[in-house]
């Protein structure tokens, strides 16, 4: 299975209590803290790590950052792309991925970040494409509200289909290096773009030439309908949430479908839910580390983090008031609301059950595997051969413990039983993930 640690480049990891556990350290504005992670999930075999983004602090709950900050609500977010260069001079072998949102960067900016990172990574990078989520986001941007989403999906396309053009400018021969000729490389072999589109205009040629691995592997996250058809389109790894492995069958199928549906060969594409994992020696020890973690949530993280992930103010209803059609229709992440109305099983449902439904702001917001070390790896291994999944994202309940813990005590259960790599396969990300290193062009005509 794969196994994807999920980090944020910020004061806690997605729990936002995650930052008042004791045993959480509080360095995360240092390079040794994000160093200490990546050590230890390259310990544990880890394939990849990668940092999920917002371009704005959460501030639409009351229209205001106030609350946020006081609580420590992942109000710090730094760029992951800085963070991910400091992991990787503490590694060799662990994947680093970092987001980027195609609504508010340019392609010729992404494309030529993260070719230069892969190459400085000797080709263990990966793109996790997002599209963004908020007015925020927009208002530190200059524009005076989000994209609707089909339209932010339909942009994120054209914006792919430049960066992986631009990434295409060299050809992996290209450079002949000849001091004694003076000749450096084939000017036949290195190509401008020259994209004129509905949503951009690039010349190009990018000054960065191919990495070992030939381009970034691409995550994507779409579950909603339009959302579903570009991670089909595109995503290499698929990062999902499923709150039951039921759910996840279904959803499981879906995606695949939907890679099948682009001409792609839908076993060369990973499907990842998140989950958490509260292991130790004793099933009673597990429950109470669980517990421990649920008591840090404060009521304020669930409804800060619900205005920014629906782009909808909260604060502006009371908990057993409904949300009118109108209101739902604003909400910007689809997949986040259609999951609440199907669990809920009300076409309008309060902000209670958004609240309870979504977990948000709790470690409830994902499965808890919970237990001894073979209770864990039972666990995941009814997901995984059950297809419902082709390996995790595992979400720390604090920095770095949560990972120690797994990396110590659940690897060597699922080793033990087939499950989980012994070793890396290669030195770059997507020999460790099985998949062929890219030929220049090879994506055209998806």
């Amino acid at each position: 299975m794969t196994m994807v640690g999920f980090l944020q480049a910020q004061n806690c990891s997605i729990a936002p209590g995650s930052w008042r556990h004791p045993a959480n350290p509080m360095d995360f504005l240092s390079p040794d803290y994000f160093q200490r992670i990546a050590r230890v999930l390259e310990d544990g075999k880890f394939h990849l790590a990668f940092f999920d983004d917002r371009l704005a602090m959460p501030d639409i709950y009351g229209r205001n950052h106030r609350e946020a900050v006081e609580n420590g609500i992942r109000v710090v977010k730094m760029d992951p792309s800085a963070i991910l260069s400091s992991m990787a001079c503490a590694t060799t072998k662990l994947g680093l991925g970092a987001t980027y949102s195609t609504t508010y960067y340019e392609p010729f900016h992404v494309a030529r970040l993260f070719a230069t990172l892969d190459l400085m990574t000797r080709g263990r990078v990966a793109w996790n494409i997002v599209t963004s989520l908020n007015d925020s986001e927009a208002a530190n941007f200059g524009r005076a509200e989000h994209l609707e989403h089909d339209l932010r999906y339909d942009r994120a396309d054209e914006f792919v289909e430049v960066v992986m053009g631009h990434w295409d400018s060299w050809e992996d021969d290209a450079i002949i290096g000849d001091k004694a000729s003076g000749r450096f490389a084939d000017g036949s072999r290195v190509h401008a773009l020259d994209h004129r589109g509905k949503w951009f205009r690039s010349k190009g040629p990018l000054p960065v030439p191919r990495s070992p691995q030939g381009h970034p592997v691409l995550i994507q996250a779409g579950q909603s309908g339009r959302g579903r058809r570009f991670a089909g389109r595109w995503g290499e790894l698929i990062f999902v949430v499923y709150p039951t492995k039921e759910m996840g069958q279904k959803q499981y199928a879906d995606l695949k479908q939907a890679v099948r549906e682009a001409g792609r060969d839908p076993d060369k594409v990973s499907v990842n839910p998140a989950c958490y994992v509260c292991v130790a020696e004793t099933r009673a020890a597990a429950e109470a580390k669980r517990d421990f973690v649920l008591s840090l949530s404060k009521p304020i993280d669930a409804l800060v983090l619900l205005s920014e992930v629906t782009n909808f103010d909260f604060a502006s209803k009371d908990l057993d008031s409904e949300f009118t059609e109108e209101e739902l229709k604003k909400v910007s992440w689809t997949g986040f609301k259609d999951r609440v109305i199907a669990l809920s099983g009300k076409p309008n449902p309060t902000v209670r059950d958004f609240v309870h439904y979504s977990g948000r702001g709790t470690i409830r917001e994902f499965p808890i595997f919970c237990g001894t070390p073979s209770d864990v790896a039972d666990q995941m291994e009814e997901w995984f051969t059950a297809r419902a999944c082709d390996g995790f994202v595992l979400v720390a309940t604090q920095m770095p413990g949560a990972f120690e813990d797994f990396a110590r005590l659940v690897v060597p259960e699922l080793q033990k039983r087939g499950l989980y790599h012994k070793d890396y396969a290669g030195t770059t990300l997507r020999e460790n993930l099985g998949l062929e290193r890219p030929a220049v062009g090879a994506w055209r005509g998806r």
